[in-house]
């Protein structure tokens, strides 16, 4: 029989290895494991293929005629530049590199923008356009007046989401791409930009729309302007690809600088990841169109509060290069040529695709390839025919059927082809 003392020493030394195994265990026993990212699982599949045919169309990044990455030759002389100018790596101020973020409000207003001749623009450099939104949306979840509600198109940049939800603004969207046309269905978007409460935030692409690459027409620019401000809408602008759609930067701004004319105070968020080749170097921005010096001052502030605690400071390199290349009148002029070098490659892919496809008599009408533009394409695969195609085939895509057009090149387009072909007939 047990003594009290005993018992109590027994559950003393229970209790004990109880916590001792609790304290074994990892802090982090309990952490779920989390969904692969669809496009880095994409990659993945890829590097571990070892067929010398296999294709990587997922990878949102520009790779030229060989299928390498492509460093703009601008961009190497600007480099050249920067190491001759010696300078320091000293901590930039919280919103970055002055001539950066003129340079790029210039870029995307044009230098004779009302908001920047009246200095109400409050402008941030930021950890490219991913930074940007996250700065975005965490300003509108602070200091937006309206609803926290932000409706994105259907479908829209995986990334959307998650930024908005983190941020604390809920998510809605709105009707964009029209699967039997493949195209965008204008009348359900502005119906549903129409029935959202007044003084929705909603999130526009500004051109070379990711994923669909469909954009809508000036026409239907000027019809959206006028429904966002009939709703008394916030408009937000991601445009990541300026210059890089249709190798025109003026063409692939008139969306925002026709917006910004008819008097929308709006908000737009600039990657230089593409249309300069500056991935890894992660250059944004991201800038508000205010009423005036004063309240440019105020967001400015609150601008620095929200940036202070994420960060601190942006990195000096990339904004350096993009202040050589945009502040300089030849390398400006050369970056010009290169951006619409890229552009017009990946146009020459998308018709070499499309004329391929319509000589192999694949089933189906394949006009989108031609019409939709930037880096990428719907290409309308259903998800079976997308898993064939790695399976049989060796190519690589996200099962909604989206495509990077600038992995394509004249070594592979024509067994893509092909392989696409087989796989809508059934034959892969």
């Amino acid at each position: 029989m047990l003594t009290a003392s005993t018992a109590l020493f027994s559950r003393s030394i229970t209790k004990s290895g109880s916590t001792l195994a609790r304290r074994s265990a990892s802090i982090w026993a309990n952490v779920p494991q989390g969904p692969p990212d669809p496009i880095l699982g994409v990659t993945e599949k890829f590097k571990a293929d070892k067929s010398p045919k296999k294709i990587n169309l997922g990878v949102g990044a520009y790779r030229d005629g060989s299928g390498k990455p492509y460093v703009l030759p601008s961009v190497k002389k600007a480099e050249k530049l920067l190491f001759d100018a010696a300078g320091d790596k000293e901590y930039l101020p919280i919103t970055g590199l002055a001539p950066f973020t003129k340079l790029a409000a210039e870029l995307a207003y044009g230098k004779d923008s009302k908001p920047l001749v009246e200095n109400r623009l409050a402008i941030t450099q930021s950890i490219s356009g991913t930074g940007a939104l996250r700065i975005g949306t965490a300003f509108l979840a602070r200091h937006y007046p309206g609803a926290k509600t932000i409706y994105l198109p259907t479908p829209t940049w995986g990334n959307h989401i998650p930024i908005a939800k983190d941020s604390g603004l809920e998510v809605k969207h709105y009707t964009y791409f029209d699967k039997k046309t493949v195209g965008l269905d204008f009348e359900g978007m502005k119906a549903d930009i129409k029935a959202a409460p007044e003084g929705s935030i909603i999130l526009l692409h500004a051109c070379a729309h990711n994923p669909t690459g469909v954009d809508p027409t000036e026409a239907q620019w000027r019809e959206l302007s006028d429904i966002v401000k009939e709703k008394k809408h916030f408009p937000f602008f991601d445009m990541a690809y300026q210059g890089f759609a249709s190798g025109d930067i003026l063409k692939d701004a008139y969306a925002v600088r026709y917006f910004v004319e008819q008097g929308h105070q709006l908000l737009l968020c600039q990657s230089f990841a593409k249309n300069l080749g500056l991935y890894g170097e992660r250059v944004g921005a991201i800038s508000f169109v205010c009423a005036d010096a004063e309240e440019k001052a105020r967001v400015d502030s609150q601008l620095k509060i929200i940036i202070r605690p994420l960060y601190s400071n942006p990195p000096v390199h990339g904004a350096r290069l993009v202040s050589a290349i945009l502040g300089d009148e030849a390398l400006y002029n050369e970056w010009l040529s290169e951006v619409k070098g890229m552009a017009d490659r990946i146009i020459d892919m998308r018709e070499k695709l499309y004329n391929k496809l319509v000589e192999l008599n694949t089933p189906g009408e394949w006009g989108h390839i031609k019409s939709q533009i930037g880096m990428f394409s719907f290409t309308g695969l259903k998800p079976e025919q997308v898993d064939a195609l790695a399976e049989k085939a060796h190519i690589y895509l996200t099962r909604d059927g989206r495509i990077s057009m600038a992995a394509l090149n004249s070594n592979n387009v024509e067994y893509f082809a092909e392989s696409v072909s087989k796989a809508v007939k059934g034959e892969l």
